[in-house]
Formats: C-alpha cells, structure tokens, sequence
C-alpha cells in the first residue's frame, strides 16, 4: 500500500513554478480548466473586440434601447475579459468553501495530498465534477509536476471542466 504524506507546495523538492502550483485548487481542480478563469475571459475579449470593430462603442448612443444599458453591460463584458480568479486564493468559489477552509487548517497544499483522500467533502464535490476524485488519484500517482502537464494538455485540447460538469439543481 502507498503510503501519503501531507505536505505543503513549499516543501515539495523540485516542484515546478508558483504560478502553476497556484493554478492547483485545494480541491484538486486545475483552474486552466476552468470556464471561468480560461474560456470566458477569451469570449468576452472575443466579444468585445467584435463589438468595437463594428462601432457599438460608440453607435450605441444612437440606439434608444442600447442608451441605458449598454455602458454597464460594456463594464461587465471588460471585467469578464480581464477575470483571472483562483479558488485557492479565495477570489474564485464559494466565499465559505469548506474545502478550502479544511485544507487551509490542515496545512496541505492539495486535497489528493491528505491522507484522509478522498473525505466526505471531496466525495460530495465529486457528484458535481465526475473526474475529480480519479484526477485526485492520478495526481498521486504521477505527482504534481506530471499532473500539471497533464492538465495544460488538456486546456491546450480545448477542455473546460463545464463540458463535463453536473449542474446544482
């Protein structure tokens, strides 16, 4: 049987650089695969470059129902395309995600790097992510430098977690 140690990112030998680590949610989730954080940032800069291209910041004024509401929409669409959250660093999920609070008292770096892995937290996560939990494990088995490449694959294919996802209801 393997044996897990819990260790933080820092004390890994070898670990490949910061900003990729800090790409790693403590749930396991590989925020380049995110549609929030990868996809529609580049729809929205897509969108919006489109827009501009074709005069609707500044034509708008003309239109009467485009006169109230297209300036904050256009706000919202430049604050989508300039997004760049991460769960870990609480600018992405839930506000009171328990997975992050549980993984910050315990002091890892991942969940797949607790010994209690897969925990009732990660089980239930896992009904709304399908790979998360053999991710996880494939994360232990290959660690986490090989497990990034793997993801970075993945987002390169075009793959956003949303294409899999089970939706809250």
């Amino acid at each position: 049987m393997r044996k897990l140690f819990i260790l933080s990112f820092s004390q890994i030998p070898n670990m490949p650089n910061q900003d990729k680590i800090s790409l790693v949610t403590y749930c396991g989730l590989y925020c380049g695969l995110c549609a929030q954080r990868a996809r529609i940032p580049q729809q929205a800069k897509q969108l919006e470059d489109t827009m501009h291209e074709e005069g609707y910041d500044f034509w708008y004024q003309y239109v009467p129902t485009f006169k109230e509401t297209f300036l904050p929409f256009w706000q919202f669409l430049k604050q989508l395309a300039a997004s760049d959250c991460t769960c870990k660093s609480g600018k992405g999920g839930p506000p009171d995600c328990k997975i992050r609070e549980c993984a910050k008292k315990k002091k890892i770096a991942t969940c797949p790097t607790c010994k209690e892995y897969p925990c009732e937290l990660i089980e239930n996560f896992s009904e709304r992510y399908p790979l998360l939990i053999k991710d996880g494990k494939r994360m232990q088995k290959l660690g986490i430098e090989k497990w990034i490449e793997e993801q970075e694959q993945r987002a390169k294919r075009g793959f956003a977690y949303a294409d899999i996802r089970y939706s809250q209801h």
